[in-house]
């Protein structure tokens, strides 16, 4: 189906395009969003008219969203959720979540804002885009933790959790070969020359 894209769509294209989307998406996204319209001759005609009065209203939007976005630089949002000792959430965090506490935190999205291609599945520190205006986005923190604590702790840089065990794991690990390393061989480039293999 063709339409003409009254917003930058990403990945789509710019508002005035005329293009190529699969039926489905254009009846259950684009048009009832009204950011598009089906490309007819009468709605052609009738979006050149709009045009200017479109393209201001856009400008204005993008101005309002790029002041906005200045207050949106760095945030972090916790969110506290029960996980397994290997880090993963029993459940998970998703857009309609990142969206709420970002409300929590004084600041108004829905959640169609929040660019997640996947739920969240894992505890850790999670970059999120978010929409503020279809040429505009943000990036914010999601600070998925199973404690406040934890929380603090991720933020600090401190690894914790699965991470932190298997961390100690691998120090171990590498003290028991280190013991075992006097009674390994010496590497092949310390062996004398003469017992070298003889094709070399």
């Amino acid at each position: 189906m063709q339409v003409i894209l009254l917003e930058r769509v990403e990945k789509l294209g710019q508002m005035g395009d005329v293009v190529d989307v699969k039926p489905g998406y254009a009846r259950n996204y684009l048009l009832p969003r009204h950011k598009a319209l089906r490309a007819t001759e009468e709605n052609r005609q009738a979006f050149e008219a709009r045009r200017v009065q479109l393209e201001a209203d856009n400008l204005a939007r993008r101005e309002e969203a790029e002041k906005v976005s200045d207050d949106f630089d760095g945030l972090t949002v916790v969110l506290t959720r029960q996980a397994s000792e290997s880090a993963q959430l029993y459940g998970s965090v998703t857009k309609r979540d990142i969206a709420d506490a970002v409300g929590e935190a004084g600041y108004t999205i829905q959640r169609d804002q929040v660019a997640l291609d996947r739920p969240i599945k894992t505890v850790g520190l999670h970059p999120i885009r978010i929409r503020l205006h279809p040429e505009v986005f943000v990036t914010i923190t999601a600070n998925v933790a199973r404690t406040q604590e934890e929380a603090e702790a991720q933020a600090r840089g401190e690894i914790i959790g699965a991470d932190a065990d298997e961390d100690d794991a691998d120090e171990t690990g590498a003290a028991e070969v280190a013991e075992e390393a006097p009674a390994a061989e010496p590497p092949a480039e310390e062996q004398p020359a003469e017992e070298a293999p003889a094709g070399e």
